[in-house]
């Protein structure tokens, strides 16, 4: 059964609530690099066990090895060329010696992350779109990295000058994103036929597998690696592949 269009827009702001959450703690008291590396480590595993036990089988349900091949080569193609972008956007920054920097904000980091940040939105409406259980556990998945997002953030501001006020409120704000991606994802593709949907989240998969791998994993990996923390991948990952067979 989907969920309404209502129903949807209150579960959004979820994650936008998490960002904030995260934002505040990083701008009150920024936890170490030891308890984010866990944290991250936790989320990476979280989304990576959605795509793989709720996603990926909805893609691979349609049988159709060219729209699948393609779209998700396109979900690669498009977070390669919005890190490209991001990685210019840094690089013109410091030849103009700060001229785009805003509230002590790195400008090229602000415009990835709100990419990125509408990106998930829309998969969340796509989610929805497909079925409740699958919107569900996604939203509470990007949740996770949303948590993780916030704090990133707020301490790359803090450590940047910004007050306490803009560290807190710009990652809130960028976060609300989500929600405008999930009200077009969900409005959208209401309805849409099991092969667009398919391709629609083929290409969502490929998008959320790439910020695992080169977004979480990577910023989760300049802390000192302990068992412990590499365990908490792991861990996100069978909790929500047993709470998937279970609901």
């Amino acid at each position: 059964m989907a969920e309404t269009l209502s129903s949807v827009i209150a579960l959004a702001f979820l994650p936008v609530a998490t960002t904030a959450i995260g934002a505040t703690i990083a701008g009150i008291r920024p936890p170490g690099p030891k308890v984010r590396s866990a944290v991250q480590h936790f989320a990476a595993g979280v989304v990576f066990s959605v795509v793989a036990v709720e996603l990926l089988p909805d893609v691979t349900r349609v049988h159709d090895a060219f729209e699948i091949g393609w779209t998700f080569a396109a979900g690669v193609a498009l977070m390669l060329l919005i890190s490209l972008l991001e990685r210019r956007l840094e690089a013109s920054e410091d030849e103009t010696r700060g001229a785009t920097r805003l509230a002590g904000a790195n400008i090229g980091q602000l415009v990835g992350v709100g990419v990125d940040v509408l990106l998930d939105g829309l998969l969340i409406g796509v989610a929805f779109a497909a079925g409740s259980k699958q919107g569900i556990f996604l939203t509470v998945a990007l949740s996770l990295e949303l948590l993780s997002l916030g704090v990133a953030i707020a301490s790359s501001l803090s450590a940047r000058g910004a007050s306490r006020l803009k560290t807190i409120a710009i990652p809130s704000a960028l976060s609300l994103l989500l929600v405008v991606g999930a009200v077009l994802g969900d409005t959208v593709l209401r309805g849409a036929s099991d092969h667009t949907l398919a391709g629609v989240l083929s290409f969502g998969s490929a998008a959320l597998l790439y910020l695992v791998t080169e977004e979480l994993l990577v910023e989760a990996h300049e802390a000192a690696e302990t068992p412990a923390i590499t365990a908490m991948f792991f861990a996100g990952f069978l909790l929500f592949l047993l709470l998937g067979m279970s609901a």
